[in-house]
Order: C-alpha cells, then sequence, then structure tokens
C-alpha cells in the first residue's frame, strides 16, 4: 500500500518516527518518516478461507515500525465480549490461521498489536467459509416525508419493490415535515412493540423531523444542540422529552437501524450551475439506488484515503479508513491522496473521485458545514466544497469523513449530504473518527445499517488508540440503511404458465456465473416469501406443484457464492417478481350441442383463463378421437363452439378436452 504523504503539523507519532529513523544503523533502509503514519493505528487484517480441511487465514500488513507482539481474539457475532485470546503472536507475525471452524460458519476476530514506539492498534474483520445467504432480513420502518417526495410515487413503488426483492418487509409512513419528531418516533414504536423481532430498521426518506439533543463540543467549536437520528431508533421509550434534560449520550442502546436520505435546503449556493430542487435530487438518488441493487453499477473493489488530520497524538480519526477498507476491498487496493500544502490538483482527494469510480472513500481535514481543507483545491486551505462533489460527480459509493462542523448534516449544503446529491454513484455517508465506525460485516453481506446501529451502540467492545464520544447522539448514517456491499445482477425474464400439473416459471441467466436460484412464493406481491426449494436450482426452469386455488406472487433470486477478502458467502440477488393465478380445480364438464342455422353450436361452464379443445368422431363407440378446434381460450363463465353441418355427416359425436 502506498502510505500517506506530509499532510499536517499536528503530529506527536511523526516525530517519534523521526526519532526512530535516527537511531537505525547505518545501512538499513528506513521508511520516509516525514509523513504522520495514521494507518499503524489499525491493524489491517484480510482473510483466505479454504473449505477442506475448513480454516480461516487472517493476514495483516506488518508494522514498520516494531511491534512487541499480536493478540487474537474471536467471539460470535451476537456475543457481546472478546473473552481469552486464542492466541498471542510474537511482534513479527503477520498471519493467524483458525483451524477451529466449519463451512457455514462465520466470526468476528479482533486483532491487537503493541507498537514499540507506545501505541496500540486494533483490526477487526468478519470471515466465515460458505456462510449461508441472508435471505430474510426482517422489517423496515419506511418514513416518507410527503411534502419531499411529490411526484415521486413511481421511484417509491420501486423502491418499496426493490426492498421486497431484497428479503425485506415494508410498513410505510407518510408524515410530514412539520410534524414532530415525538409524532413520528411514535408511529415508530407501534410498529416496533407489536413486532419486535422482526421490526429492525427504519429508513427516514426526505425531510422528516429531525430532533436537536444534547449540548456537545466534539470538534473544539463550542457546544451545542446536535441533530439525533439516534431517536428514531432508541424502542425503550428512555430518551427524555424535555429539552432542558435532552441527552447528549444515548440514555439506552438503539435496537433500530437508522438511516435519512434528506435533500432538503442543499441550494448549492454558489454552484456554477444551479442544483436542482430537492425532489429532482430525491428522484436521483433513488434511480442511483436502484441501479446499485440491480447489479448496473460497475465499481472497482478499491478505496481511496484523503489523510490531512494524521495521527493527532492518537486520535487517529483516519484509522477508521485503514481499519475498515483492508476486510472490504483488500491489501493494496487502498490509494492515497496527496494532501500536501502544494499537491498537484488531480492527485488531490476531490479530483481523484471525480475521475474514477471507489467503493469505499475515507476524507478527513479541517471542516466547516460545507468544506473539508486540504482535499481539494479552493482558497488557501484547498478546500473540498460539496458544490465540487456535485459539478464534479464524486464516485465513491460508501464515504466515510471527518472534520468540523460535520456532525451538524442538517446545516444548508451540508457535505455529507452532498455526497447523496451527486449524479451517479454516491449513496452513503458517515463522520467516522469521534467516534470511528465499524463495518466489518458488510464483508459476508451485512447492510450498512448493520454498522449504524453497532457504531451507535458500541462504547468498548471495538476500540481504536483513542475513541472519543462514542454513543453521542449525532452518530448518524446518511443514506439508505438497507444497502449491501455486492449486489448482483437479478435473473432477467421471469415468466408463468399454469396447467393441470402447476405453475411453470421459467427466467434466463444474468449474464454473470452463479451458483443457482432460489424460488420464492406468497399470496401477496409484499410478502412474506416462503422458499419452495430445498437446495439451489440449476436450471432456468422451475414447476410448483404445492400451489392450491390462489392468486400468487413469485419471486426468483439468482445466488452467487461471493469470493473476498473477508471470506466466502452465499450473496443473493435482488427478486424478479411474476403473478398468477392458480384456478380452482375443474370438475365434470356437461357438454351441451343445439342445431342452428346450418352449425351444431356446442356450449359449457367453462373458467376464464383456461383453455379448451373440440374432438369429434362418427360413432359413439368406434372411430378414432379427431380434433376440430384450435385452443378455444375462456374468458368468462360459459363458453361456445360452432361446427358447421354438412350433407356428408348424417350425424357426429363430440367431446370436451382440457389440454
Amino acid at each position: 500500500m502506498k502510505k500517506p504523504r506530509a499532510c499536517s503539523a499536528r503530529s506527536n507519532l511523526g516525530t517519534c518516527l523521526r526519532l526512530v529513523a535516527s537511531w537505525c544503523l547505518a545501512g538499513l533502509a528506513v521508511e520516509d518518516v516525514r509523513a504522520d503514519q495514521t494507518y499503524v493505528y489499525a491493524v489491517q487484517i484480510s482473510a483466505q478461507v479454504q473449505p477442506a480441511p475448513p480454516q480461516i487465514t487472517l493476514n495483516w500488513e506488518p508494522d514498520p515500525f516494531g511491534t512487541t507482539n499480536y493478540v487474537v481474539f474471536r467471539k460470535a457475532k451476537d456475543d457481546t465480549q472478546w473473552g481469552h485470546p486464542v492466541a498471542v503472536l510474537s511482534g513479527y507475525s503477520s498471519n493467524y490461521t483458525d483451524a477451529t471452524v466449519s463451512q457455514g460458519s462465520a466470526f468476528e476476530y479482533q486483532i491487537t498489536k503493541a507498537g514499540i514506539l507506545g501505541y496500540t492498534g486494533y483490526g477487526y474483520i468478519y470471515s466465515g467459509i460458505q456462510v449461508p445467504a441472508i435471505e430474510n432480513r426482517g422489517t423496515v420502518v419506511l418514513v416518507v416525508a410527503s411534502e419531499s417526495t411529490v411526484g415521486l410515487e413511481t421511484e417509491l413503488a420501486r423502491l418499496q419493490s426493490d426492498l421486497v426483492g431484497d428479503g425485506w418487509q415494508i410498513i410505510r409512513h407518510e408524515v410530514s415535515t412539520n410534524d414532530t419528531p415525538q409524532n413520528v418516533r411514535a408511529s415508530i414504536m407501534s410498529d416496533y412493540n407489536a413486532d419486535p423481532g422482526k421490526v429492525n430498521t427504519v429508513f427516514l426518506l426526505g425531510h422528516v423531523p429531525i430532533l436537536q439533543s444534547g449540548y456537545i463540543n466534539y470538534d473544539g467549536h463550542g457546544s451545542r444542540p446536535m441533530p439525533a437520528d439516534a431517536y428514531y431508533g432508541e424502542m425503550n421509550n428512555d430518551w427524555p422529552t424535555d429539552p432542558a434534560i435532552s441527552p447528549s449520550y444515548l440514555p439506552s442502546n438503539v435496537a433500530l437501524r437508522v438511516g435519512r436520505v434528506d435533500l432538503a435546503d442543499m441550494p448549492g449556493n454558489g454552484a456554477v450551475v444551479p442544483w436542482p430542487s430537492e425532489v429532482e435530487l430525491l428522484r436521483n438518488y433513488l434511480n442511483k439506488d436502484h441501479n446499485w441493487r440491480q447489479g448496473q453499477v460497475a465499481v472497482p473493489r478499491r478505496a481511496l484515503m484523503g489523510n490531512r488530520r494524521g495521527d493527532e497524538g492518537g486520535l487517529a480519526v483516519a484509522a477508521s479508513g485503514y481499519r475498515n477498507f483492508e476486510p472490504l476491498v483488500g491489501p493494496g487496493n487502498t490509494l492515497e491522496a496527496d494532501v500536501d500544502d502544494v499537491a498537484p490538483f488531480t492527485q488531490r482527494w476531490v479530483p481523484l473521485l471525480a475521475a474514477e469510480p471507489y467503493l469505499w472513500a475515507y476524507g478527513c481535514g479541517a471542516g466547516q458545514d460545507t468544506a473539508i481543507g486540504y482535499l481539494g483545491a479552493n482558497g488557501p486551505d484547498y478546500e473540498a466544497w460539496s458544490t465540487d462533489l456535485v459539478r464534479w460527480g464524486a464516485r465513491s459509493v460508501f464515504v466515510m469523513v471527518f472534520g468540523s462542523h460535520l456532525g451538524n448534516w442538517d446545516h444548508t449544503d451540508n457535505i455529507m449530504r452532498a455526497f447523496l446529491a451527486t449524479p451517479l454513484v454516491g449513496l452513503t455517508c458517515c463522520m467516522s473518527g469521534e467516534p470511528h465506525w465499524f463495518c466489518h460485516h458488510m464483508g459476508l453481506g451485512e447492510p450498512i445499517g448493520y454498522s449504524t446501529r453497532l457504531t451507535m451502540n458500541n462504547s468498548t467492545l471495538y476500540q481504536s488508540q483513542m475513541n472519543p464520544f462514542t454513543r453521542a447522539v449525532y452518530i448518524a448514517l446518511m443514506g439508505d440503511p438497507t444497502l449491501r456491499m455486492e449486489p448482483i445482477p437479478p435473473p432477467p425474464n421471469l415468466s408463468a404458465a399454469v396447467d393441470s400439473a402447476g405453475v411453470h416459471l421459467a427466467w434466463t441467466t444474468p449474464g454473470n456465473p452463479v451458483a443457482g436460484y432460489s424460488i420464492y412464493r406468497a399470496t401477496s406481491p409484499g410478502g412474506p416469501f416462503a422458499r419452495l426449494n430445498d437446495s439451489l436450482i440449476s436450471g432456468t426452469t422451475f414447476t410448483d406443484v404445492t400451489a392450491s386455488p390462489n392468486t400468487y406472487t413469485y419471486m426468483v433470486r439468482s445466488v452467487v457464492l461471493q469470493s473476498n477478502f473477508s471470506g466466502t458467502y452465499f450473496n443473493p440477488s435482488q427478486g424478479i417478481f411474476t403473478s398468477v393465478t392458480v384456478p380452482d380445480p375443474i370438475g365434470p364438464v356437461a357438454l351441451q350441442a343445439g342445431a342452428t342455422r346450418g352449425q351444431v353450436v356446442l356450449a359449457w361452464k367453462s373458467q376464464a383463463g383456461v383453455q379448451y379443445h373440440i374432438e369429434a368422431r362418427d360413432g359413439p363407440a368406434n372411430g378414432q378421437w379427431i380434433v376440430i378446434s384450435g385452443p378455444i381460450a375462456a374468458t368468462g363463465a360459459t363458453c361456445s363452439w360452432s361446427d358447421p353441418i354438412t350433407n356428408s355427416v348424417t350425424h357426429r359425436f363430440y367431446r370436451l378436452l382440457i389440454p
């Protein structure tokens, strides 16, 4: 990995590193130590796994300045403590193999290192071997601000279909921007209390009312109330309603994963080209969201680091990037933007984001509501502006930032929300560093909302050298909390046909290699869906022989055995849908015949949607039955067909058949 260049005068570690260099013997190669080496505060872990014999090998980048040891911990995902170490390794180690695992299982690992210069590094990864797909993700409460979404009915319907296709149940509420946060939360709490085992996520879409809470000075610029979307996730009702005692830190754990897509008060002040309206910005976001979910956006597995703040005496906010990127994009795939005072324009963070797409990005510097210093090209501090992100089209899907004032994300043209306003790619943004975010579960298919709730509730389970303001009320995700990191295309062209043998489904391959397909059925387009196949279907057809008379929605999802730098897991696509009606079983049909105007008119009671045909022969017990009609499609409760009378036929016997 390319290491950071000199970027800050606020580094204590940088001074230490220069001292270490002076101790080195002549002739030894010494790493350039002009820069803050913030990455040393993270253990950058990736994994290699094998199914037989099952084992997980963790690899990490060696510390260039030496460590006394590495300590490895392991726990199940839902465990609340790490317990005793599973290994204590020498300071020269750079890997660890865990052979006490099995196919289908996954574990979290924490690795800590003790640097000889006195710092401690922490790394995390969620790793497993052929981990089963997450098919049913729970219930998301979709809270839609009606004033923000006028004219977006089509996009909202598509979003709901996408959510269902990813395994979610949906409860939707329309609220007014002028409503109170208390009323909005009451609706969410009612949903949660009705089904606490399933309701786990809140998606705030549009300018849903914002609660201001606490009195916090996280950045040295004065104590002030902060926007607190965590309020919508705290379901214990422990949040004081009296503004005079509103909390600065979570009064109890949040139960729900919360994310917000709010593009109100984003006029793009000073933009060369005026920004679209709030509704059009939301429309663009929903289009991006859909394209990402459907696997239509090609983004390489790499990350971009813009680290202006450096180590800051161990605060090391950019360690959030180094720590999370390794298990998500892999070793050697994090690029460094140049944050020097004299850096070329094309090598700065925002120009690099505009030039090529990235899966992840981290940027930190001196912050303002609409700017981050030394990541762009504006003014004496080379600021990156909100207007730059939109004008140049910053192209990172998931973004972390840190700087002063950024926690007040509800301010005009806030730079965090500006990532959501970019034309093509930007889908989420969070402020990470005070406290640090931990997103490693996304490597095995969890949505970013999972990381949001984990970070909100975290106190000491996940650590950095310094991690101030854990559980602060301002921790928030800008973006759709249900988004996953590795979407794959669904199978196209799903069709269904019904006959006496069952419901016949057919589809075509999505174009990328798949492990197989899963088939689901529901009695409502909104689900819940039940899977019909015990194991993956290898072909592109399936017959449901268990469907009783009813109207059904069928869903098919392609499944890939995803391999990445966290392990392997079965990754399902979005679903593709079709609906069909299975009629009641058809009993004996009485065929009536009558002669009129040179024709024999045959009539019978029918079922709409069923096809019939007529056969005839000349005698009651001899001769061969011959098909004399084409398919006759019934459109109602009765059906008829006429056979012309000819002089050559004096009598004829008829029968009615259903193909």
